[in-house]
């Protein structure tokens, strides 16, 4: 794997707190990946998803499309979003990034972060907008920032369109692997870790796809009913963080640790939270079948090697997660709308091809789903490269 274009540490000034940029590859000379904030963040954890962003933009190359697959590159903070502090940290963090974000670097929400946000906190630091170096590239940049900022109003029975069209990625994955497979909607059982932006929204889309949501995971632990949860209540008794009042629960609805989610007997499970969520250990505890990455990096190396081992597959997050990002850029770019049904019928067609593509290369290399990605990716970086220039 060849070394990221730009990999940078910045120490706050106040808190001693480090933030992390990396910029894995520019395509002509933009990069983009998201920023996130969580305790713990490391420049390695950064790196990792700032190539994966790489493959995410690759993957959804369309020669025929207005959108151009950018670079990859990805932010992150070490802090706890709840702290007192973190906002004003945020706004320091990107006020220290602004020639990046101004010249290459566009960014939006990520874990711990809102999209609202990171908007008002990149406003605070004198930024036009996070997304602002795409803006030389637009053909009409007045028309396709109105078109964004439309997008971005619409609502879906109480939920923004942007918070849903990752979920709404993530579930149709889960839909296009289990049609390969044959198994009906009904009757499969779903365990999530995380009732976030996009665990929430998978949330929603697979109980209305038919699948029963049997557990959901939070920072206060598991929700957890073998009959189905209430996904609408639960999504509606959120606060900011993903976090669900208890009040909300019923009877029926049992409390149990917050690893839990793990081991719920279900034949999909979605980690849609932390990265790092399953290693070695955790993985003799999971009786899916099917692991399905909504966030980022969430399966171990060491993990998925003995998952796959004993027949379970995991679809990997460069392919899963990659819907929201997709479309921004299809939004911005013109190649839809600022319509809910149009994001919604792209996300599912794109997502099921790319569905389709990944395991029937990973069939006929006998490979996991994970290498063949990363070989489609790897196949279609240099194409991209020779027709938009190379930038290393």
């Amino acid at each position: 794997m060849t070394a990221p274009l730009l990999s940078l540490t910045w120490t706050d000034h106040v808190t001693a707190r480090q933030g992390f940029l990396v910029v894995d590859r520019l395509v002509r000379g933009v990069a983009s990946g998201g920023l996130r904030m969580r305790p713990g963040c490391t420049l390695e954890e950064v790196a990792g998803l700032a190539r994966g962003m790489s493959m995410k933009e690759a993957l959804h190359y369309d020669p025929a499309g207005r959108y151009v697959p950018l670079g990859g590159a990805k932010g992150g903070i070490d802090c706890d979003p709840r702290d007192p502090g973190a906002y004003d940290l945020l706004v320091r963090y990107l006020r220290a990034m602004r020639p990046y974000i101004e010249s290459c670097w566009t960014t939006g929400e990520d874990l711990g972060l809102s999209q609202d946000l990171v908007d008002r906190a990149a406003v605070e630091a004198g930024l036009v907008s996070s997304v602002q170096a795409v803006y030389p590239l637009l053909d009409d940049e007045a028309a396709a920032r109105e078109r964004l900022a439309d997008a971005f109003a619409i609502e879906v029975d109480g939920i923004g369109l942007d918070e849903l069209v990752g979920g709404c990625g993530v579930a149709e994955s889960v839909l296009a692997a289990l049609d390969l497979a044959g198994v009906p909607y009904t009757g499969t059982r779903v365990s999530v870790q995380g009732l976030g932006t996009m665990g929430g929204a998978t949330a929603r889309f697979l109980a209305r796809a038919g699948l029963t949501v049997v557990a959901v995971a939070d920072v206060k632990g598991t929700v957890a009913n073998p009959d189905g949860l209430d996904v609408e209540t639960l999504l509606a008794a959120r606060d900011a963080h993903g976090t669900v009042d208890r009040a909300a629960l019923r009877p029926a609805d049992r409390e149990l640790p917050g690893d839990a989610w793990l081991s719920a007997d279900a034949e999909v499970l979605v980690p849609a939270a932390v990265s790092y969520a399953i290693d070695a250990a955790d993985q003799g505890r999971i009786r899916a079948r099917l692991i399905v990455e909504a966030a980022n990096m969430p399966v171990l190396p060491a993990a998925e090697e003995l998952l796959a081992a004993r027949g379970v597959t995991v679809l990997p997050d460069v392919v899963v997660n990659s819907g929201t990002n997709a479309w921004w850029w299809w939004t911005l770019f013109g190649d839809i709308g600022a319509d809910a049904q149009e994001a919604f019928g792209r996300t599912r067609r794109s997502m099921r091809a790319l569905i389709g593509r990944v395991l029937e290369r990973a069939e006929a290399d006998g490979s996991t789903p994970r290498a063949a990605a990363h070989a489609l990716a790897e196949d279609l970086l240099p194409v991209i490269a020779e027709r938009y220039g190379h930038y290393r």
